[in-house]
């Protein structure tokens, strides 16, 4: 059974970054695209970043120049580097993978708060 773990949420200043990650495990095949969405109270999640298997990402306009996606598609794992942050990008944010055949799966969610 394919389970995505997230880890690195948390409390933090505007202006402050935090880095999540998040782990695949249950599946020896390697996710075509692994990335991370954002929902935040009374809104619709929303695609924050995501990263191909051959390394190509992409990223909300909201976040460009100031989060940074990697992963390593060997190891079934995704980074977020969130720098500069602010009270906006408050939300539960969540991991994504796609593998081939197995499809879509989603982590629990991991709170981010920032304060102003």
């Amino acid at each position: 059974q394919v389970q995505l773990v997230e880890s690195g949420g948390g409390l933090v200043q505007a202006g402050g970054s935090l880095r999540l990650s998040c782990a695949a495990s249950g599946t020896a095949f390697r996710a075509n695209i692994m990335g991370w969405y954002r929902q935040a109270p009374g809104k619709q999640r929303e695609l924050v970043a995501a990263i191909r298997r051959g390394g190509s990402t992409n990223y909300a306009d909201s976040v460009k120049g100031r989060f940074t996606i990697s992963g390593d598609s060997a190891k079934k794992t995704v980074s977020l580097q969130m720098n500069s942050l602010k009270p906006e990008d408050t939300a539960v944010y969540f991991c994504q993978a796609d593998f081939p055949i197995l499809g879509t799966y989603w982590g629990q969610g991991t709170q981010v708060t920032v304060s102003s």
